[in-house]
């Protein structure tokens, strides 16, 4: 039975949300699968993925063949990293501790890239608050200076009417 890692669509009409799964490669998209591994929402920036990494691996390792969307995203998490890894191991040119060692230092590496990503996103949002908040108070003061010269002026044609008058 070949097996294929692929993505099963859930959500709604123009908001996709997919399920990370295992299944025959005969069955439907959105039907039978055998495991499922994660899920993944493209909605947000950045895209939540959450993945079952040993799980990933482990149908890796017994032959699944993922789709190539699937591909991205094993590797994006490290899957595919861990299951190069771990073939290391099985010929021993790498120890148990070392391939632990080098997954760790690249997921934290690849934690860094994604929180300062998140960060640069929230200073960006920040940014454009601060813009339009700006233009705002600049049109705002503008309405308030076209509106306060009529009032002046009313009150100096007042003045000089009763100026007249006396």
């Amino acid at each position: 039975m070949p097996v294929k890692i692929r993505l099963q669509r859930h959500g709604k009409k123009g908001k996709p949300f997919y399920w990370i799964v295992a299944a025959d490669s005969r069955a439907k998209r959105d039907g039978k699968y055998l495991e499922k591994l994660g899920a993944y929402n493209p909605n947000t920036n950045p895209a939540t993925i959450e993945l079952d990494l040993d799980g990933a691996v482990k149908w890796l390792e017994n032959g699944a063949q993922p789709t190539d969307t699937a591909k991205a995203i094993l590797s994006y998490k490290g899957a595919l990293l861990k299951k190069h890894l771990a073939g290391g191991v099985k010929k021993g040119a790498l120890t148990e501790e070392q391939a632990e060692a080098k997954f760790n230092a690249w997921l934290e590496e690849k934690v860094a890239k994604v929180q300062a990503k998140a960060d640069g996103l929230s200073k960006a949002d920040a940014d454009a608050k601060a813009k339009a908040l700006e233009a705002e108070k600049a049109v705002n003061e503008a309405r308030i200076a076209a509106n306060a010269p009529a009032v002046e002026e009313e009150v100096a044609e007042e003045e000089t009417a009763s100026n007249e008058e006396e």
